[in-house]
């Protein structure tokens, strides 16, 4: 059992490294120098500025690359030939579709989390400001850890949630939209309707919350921990519900 996930980890990573890896050793490497030479005083203010701007633009860059990995990987559930070896893995698709996500998830958050850290350590060498300072700053606030946990709770399952949504529509393309007119269009289509049974979702929390209707929209109103909890917690409900959808589309006929 253990190989068998070790084996899908190990293909869905190559298939989204070998985009966005090189790019990424080069972008860091760089960074790294920046931040070295800058912490020991050896960069003017202008090579300051240019390092925080080359460090901006490596973010931007790593942002477009991960997003063509991650379609490299899904590339492997739904288009050919890539589609013919994953759909004759002898495991349950839920468990491919997982080491998909998974895989998707780690190496997206890893590159770009560890890009912001050193575009933030660049701009406090530029600016004079020390790490601590802002540490102390934030401890003297005791909620301020609620919301750095909620913060990073919500980006995981708004990625989550998106992602789920993408290979949702995609699989629905290639098996029950397939024969349909227009299938492409009828999967964003669905792509939107998916958006709009989140929003209608948020129903839920009005014991928790209030809720404004602009349209035919709802907009939810956190205020207090408990709806931002909840409201985190119906992302990650959302996501995990259209992700057994998507794994049991695969399961049936696919047209690759």
């Amino acid at each position: 059992m253990k190989a068998k996930w070790k084996t899908l980890f190990k293909y869905s990573f190559l298939s989204g490294l070998h985009i966005r890896g090189p790019v990424f050793a080069v972008i860091f490497l760089m960074n790294l120098v920046f931040i070295i030479t800058g912490s020991a005083g050896l960069l003017p203010l202008a090579a300051h500025i240019t390092a925080v701007s080359l460090g901006g633009l490596g973010i931007a860059a790593m942002m477009a690359l991960n997003i063509i990995g991650d379609i490299a990987i899904a590339g492997r559930m739904f288009a050919s030939p890539g589609a013919y070896i994953y759909a004759l893995t002898p495991v349950p698709r839920w468990k491919t579709l997982l080491a998909s996500i998974i895989t998707m998830t780690a190496m997206d958050f890893f590159t770009m989390a560890c890009l912001i850290i050193m575009q933030v350590f660049l701009a406090f060498n530029m600016t004079g400001i020390e790490w601590r300072l802002i540490t102390m700053a934030a401890s003297l606030n005791n909620s301020v850890l609620f919301y750095i946990i909620w913060g990073i709770m919500m980006i995981l399952a708004a990625y989550l949630l998106l992602v789920s949504i993408i290979l949702f529509c995609a699989a629905a393309k290639k098996s029950f939209l397939f024969n349909l007119p227009a299938p492409g269009f009828l999967a964003v289509l669905l792509a939107f309707g998916c958006l709009y049974a989140v929003s209608l979702l948020q129903l839920f929390l009005v014991p928790f919350s209030s809720v404004d209707n602009y349209g035919i929209f709802f907009i939810l109103t956190l205020n207090s921990q408990s709806a931002l909890t909840m409201y985190a917690l119906l992302l990650f409900s959302a996501g995990a519900g259209l992700f057994i959808l998507t794994s049991k589309l695969l399961e049936k006929r696919m047209n690759i």
